[in-house]
């Protein structure tokens, strides 16, 4: 939203629901800064509800409520909200203990009929509620929300496509925390479909999860990374290491490892340039042969990176017994962490682990400065996101680096 256009928000009905007069006062005020309508107030989940049954003919923008009140909680408010359909976006907020919050955020991305906006701690600051309400407007006019995950294509569907060469990899910036470089990018499967333009894997990944296709499907994305590479090679760019995510069977296949293997030793390109990125969940579903195939892959010079690392015991064991390069950290550890005390201390424990072990730390889903800043000062090596770039075409990555440099290298050096 540019800072000229009208917020969405402006002139709409909006319920506090907050057992507490005193922080209810504070809420409505901040809500008249940012030029609400009608402002509607509860005390509970109770009250609000019989508020919102009364008000159905006026459609309520907004429900901001504390999480613990007497009565009905704010938990089960927001259980009822989506039951009952009652208004287009929800903030929740509270001063307790931050994992209560959290669950709000997984009964959200659970279920996107929830509305919500996102949660935030007391005390409320207006710059926090208004990022939060930003979110309204990327939702356009009426603020509905999301729409439900994709439909999966079929089978028959993909592999036409990948018979006629519809799959291609984008590609998102890691830059280093230390001094704002481009030091390598993770390739992400997009497919061109000639009715429906550019598709996300949503559309299509999990039909080929545990199939046959899998395998070709990803030797067509390798066989295009080492083409991209060589020729970033050819146009001047610094050395760049390329992730390559690997599914669980794929993993445990000596055959396909061979037959990825030969393919980079085919192509010229130095094997230290491609980092193979695995979950845990595929370490561990055949682990005696996911092991035996990393440890083949990291003689040969791969790199090997953790993907979406947990921090469960069952993610450290595994990861201190594997030969990984890269410890990468969940987005749902990093994004927020400067704020919410829960999501830093695991964010800690993973770079303490990856430090002790000596392997490149690194950080997904960066959207804010705030978390950049704290990133680097716990001493994170890289870091992935849209604060730092979205992923793009490869042939726009020369230009965006070049267009991008001063900027990450202002970003690196800010205080």
């Amino acid at each position: 939203m540019t800072m000229d256009a009208t917020p969405p928000w402006t002139g709409r009905r909006v319920l506090v629901v907050e057992d507490s007069a005193v922080q209810r006062g504070y809420l409505v005020g901040l809500l008249r800064q940012l030029a609400f309508g009608d402002i509607l107030e509860a005390a509970d989940g109770n009250e609000a509800l019989q508020l919102l049954e009364r008000e159905q003919h006026d459609r309520i923008f907004l429900v901001l409520t504390d999480l613990a009140m007497p009565g009905m909680d704010g938990i089960e408010l927001t259980c009822q909200l989506r039951e009952r359909g009652l208004a287009d976006n929800l903030i929740v907020v509270s001063a307790r203990d931050p994992r209560l919050l959290e669950i709000i955020e997984s009964m959200a991305c659970e279920d996107a009929s929830i509305g919500l906006l996102g949660t935030l701690l007391k005390p409320v600051q207006l710059e926090a509620l208004t990022q939060l309400l930003c979110k309204a407007s990327a939702r356009g006019g009426d603020c509905r929300p999301a729409a439900p995950p994709p439909a999966q294509a079929t089978l028959e569907e993909l592999a036409r496509a990948l018979a006629d060469g519809e799959f291609l990899p984008w590609f998102q910036p890691k830059i280093a925390m230390r001094n704002g470089q481009l030091k390598g990018v993770e390739a992400l499967a997009r497919w061109r479909h000639p009715q429906r333009g550019l598709l996300s894997p949503a559309h299509f990944i999990d039909t080929l999860e545990g199939q046959p296709m899998m395998a070709d499907f990803t030797l067509a994305m390798v066989r295009q990374v080492l083409e991209h590479i060589l020729h970033w090679q050819r146009a001047g760019l610094p050395p760049l290491t390329v992730s390559v995510n690997l599914s669980a069977d794929n993993l445990a296949e000596r055959d396909f490892i061979d037959r990825l293997t030969a393919l980079v030793m085919q192509s010229g390109v130095a094997p230290a340039s491609l980092v193979w990125e695995v979950t845990e969940t595929s370490v561990m579903r055949q682990l005696s042969h996911a092991l035996t195939n990393m440890g083949r892959l990291r003689l040969m010079g791969f790199g090997l990176a953790m993907d979406d690392f947990g921090i469960g015991y069952s993610s450290m064991q595994q990861f201190a017994r594997c030969p990984f390069t890269e410890l990468k950290i969940d987005r749902a550890f990093v994004n927020g962490a400067a704020q919410w005390p829960n999501r830093l201390m695991v964010l800690k424990s993973a770079l303490d682990l990856g430090q002790s072990l000596g392997v490149a730390t690194v950080a997904e889903g960066v959207e804010t400065v705030e978390d950049w800043k704290l990133l680097r000062e716990l001493g994170c090596d890289l870091a992935q996101g849209y604060l730092l770039a979205k992923p793009m075409p490869a042939e726009e990555l020369v230009g965006w680096m070049r267009q991008d440099r001063r900027r990450l290298r202002a970003l690196a050096g800010a205080e």
